[in-house]
């Protein structure tokens, strides 16, 4: 999952809108300037007004002008935040998008579609009333502390400033909160809680030793106490809150519904179908892969269960999964494994050339800061285009926190095949591969405001293009582990939509995760609580996957002998992060239609 990648996941209304500032006058001469100098002047406006309107977000790419600004989420910053939609939506419209390069309609797009969604959240979804989780100051303060695009005293004095401002951000937060859901509540407490991670003495230690004036280390030290008090007098709060609902409090369903869906869908997705028809595209793949599943087992079935007649249909699947599952890694050396395996998915890219990897763009394993965790159980977290230096860091939650059986469960579905695929997915050439690819490209449009379905529909995308080159020896348990993890990217698609569109219930997403696609308790439990905590995301990876692979294989026939593998990944990924759609349009010389 990478999810704080590009910051693609945060809400306007985390990000909140800069009250204090306001869009600077286009630079753009007048009419008589060719439509094409038009709009670069536009953007060259429009990208330094957006990180004045949302500081936040800019950390979060590498951008640190305004670091020390944490917007307070008020009624007003919210009125400020559709002035500016409006205001840049207004600009577009006055430009004459058929007279624009391709590569320029596309920005045009990607930037529509940003203001579009900015719009939506604040007067449609509404999530700043419902899901107190948005609201935690510890991600930017993180940000800041690890940052190399500003300087150690910048930093600090910027994160005592964010520090100065949360007691009136979390008051502004509890009067936002009307009729919240009672799992975005908990989530809230979580990882409100894990702000302390961040908040910490180490914090203040590292003020204490910096070359930071000492009024500047008093001020600190008293912006430290304040927002400490802040965080703790939320979590009381939120405890108290979540208290109440679950009491049978008037909570709000954390399922979206239709109409919302849709919106957020098309928002989000871009990929020009609706999430319906996605839905049922993923149902006709579900059955494929379980007729290869099928295929393989009954090629596998004599060496593992000798003597012993095969179980009919999905049954001796599911079987064989249970019996290659019990391979896996220690509870204690799952972090380590993970480590272990990346020079050598790297050394397969190399030797295969699939990709060049760029060996300056360091990647850094570490356990999941506290503040992220209760989502996901890996991630990837890469620097922004103005902070190219930084380091990506592959997020990966360790066991310590689940009983035995939790972790053998967990182990059990993170077995010796599918970890290697997970890494694949998250680290070589998956997603970070693809977001040091993005951060290169000559478009900032479509490097900051990119799309989720690409990201993961690459990561995805490469797991299926590892082994078809081979990886893995085609050995067919890699195979089978292979499609009973492309069957969870496919289900995902299939229990979002149902979920928050169809109403299943709970027992029913464990009955398709567990019985349909082999997944193990622990993970169909955590992808429970994952669909009551997101919306649209799950279905990312699938449309995403599937418009990259059949794009491919269209290039590959078109081609023939022509077609090069390493070629049309590198161009692929020399678009940045957008829609895939559009990225096939620019590599096909096809026509860009405004939407």
């Amino acid at each position: 999952m990478k999810k704080t990648l590009l910051c693609l996941a945060l809400s306007s209304s985390l990000l909140g809108c800069a009250t204090t500032t306001s869009a600077p006058q286009s630079t753009m001469a007048t009419s008589q300037v060719a439509p094409q100098q038009q709009f670069q002047a536009l953007v060259n406006d429009f990208i330094p007004a957006f990180w004045q309107q949302f500081p936040t977000w800019g950390l979060y790419v590498g951008y640190t002008r305004y670091a020390g600004e944490l917007v307070i989420p008020t009624p007003a910053a919210r009125q400020q935040e559709l002035a500016f939609a409006k205001h840049w939506q207004d600009k577009l419209h006055s430009l004459d998008f058929e007279a624009l390069s391709p590569a320029s309609k596309i920005d045009y797009l990607l930037i529509q579609n940003q203001l579009g969604s900015i719009v939506f959240d604040v007067t449609e979804l509404k999530s700043w009333q419902w899901d107190p989780s948005q609201y935690n100051i510890a991600g930017a303060i993180a940000e800041l502390g690890a940052s190399k695009a500003i300087s150690e005293p910048d930093a600090l004095n910027a994160i005592s400033a964010r520090l100065e401002k949360a007691p009136a951000y979390y008051q502004a937060a509890r009067q936002n909160i009307e009729r919240p859901t009672l799992e975005h509540t908990q989530l809230a407490i979580v990882q409100n809680q894990g702000a302390f991670s961040v908040i910490n003495d180490a914090l203040l230690s590292r003020a204490d030793a910096s070359a930071l004036s000492a009024a500047d280390k008093a001020r600190f030290h008293a912006n430290y106490q304040a927002a400490r008090s802040a965080i703790n007098s939320q979590i009381d709060w939120l405890k108290a809150l979540a208290a109440k609902l679950e009491k049978g409090g008037n909570a709000r369903s954390f399922r979206l519904g239709k109409a919302l869906y849709e919106q957020k869908f098309a928002f989000d997705i871009q990929s020009g179908l609706t999430a319906k028809e996605l839905y049922d595209k993923a149902q006709a793949d579900k059955a494929k892969v379980l007729g290869e599943m099928n295929r393989i087992t009954d090629s596998l079935w004599s060496k593992y269960f000798p003597g012993e007649p095969r179980l009919a249909g999905n049954a001796g699947v599911k079987k064989l999964i249970d019996k290659l599952s019990a391979n896996h890694v220690k509870r204690d050396a799952f972090v380590d494994a993970v480590k272990a395996q990346i020079p050598t998915l790297e050394a397969f890219v190399n030797q295969h050339q699939l990709l060049t990897l760029d060996p300056n763009k360091p990647l850094v394993v570490r356990e999941t800061p506290e503040y992220m965790r209760g989502v996901a159980g890996a991630s990837v977290s890469a620097p922004g285009p103005y902070d190219k230096g930084g380091n990506t860091y592959y997020n990966v939650t360790p066991l310590d926190g689940m009983s035995d059986a939790q972790a053998e469960s967990y182990l059990r579905e993170y077995n010796h095949w599918v970890l290697q695929v997970l890494n694949i997915h998250e680290a070589i050439p998956g997603h970070y591969a693809q977001l040091v690819y993005s951060n290169q490209s000559p478009s900032l449009v479509k490097s900051l405001f990119g799309n989720g379905a690409m990201v993961e529909g690459w990561a995805v995308y490469a797991e299926r293009m590892m082994l078809e080159a081979g990886y893995g020896n085609n050995e067919p348990e890699m195979w089978l582990m292979y499609y009973k993890w492309n069957l969870r990217t496919i289900c995902n698609t299939i229990l979002d939509y149902s979920v928050h569109v169809l109403g299943m219930s709970r027992d029913q997403a464990l009955d398709l995760l567990m019985n349909q696609a082999f997944q193990q308790q622990a993970e169909a439990e955590g992808k429970w609580r994952r669909v009551t905590l997101s919306q649209v995301q799950l279905t990312s990876y699938y449309a995403g996957f599937r418009e990259i692979y059949d794009f491919r294989d269209a290039q590959k026939k078109a081609l023939g002998t022509g077609f090069n593998l390493k070629d049309f990944n590198e161009r692929f990924l020399s678009y940045g992060s957008a829609p895939v759609r559009y990225i096939k349009a620019l590599m096909s010389g096809e026509k860009i239609e405004p939407q």
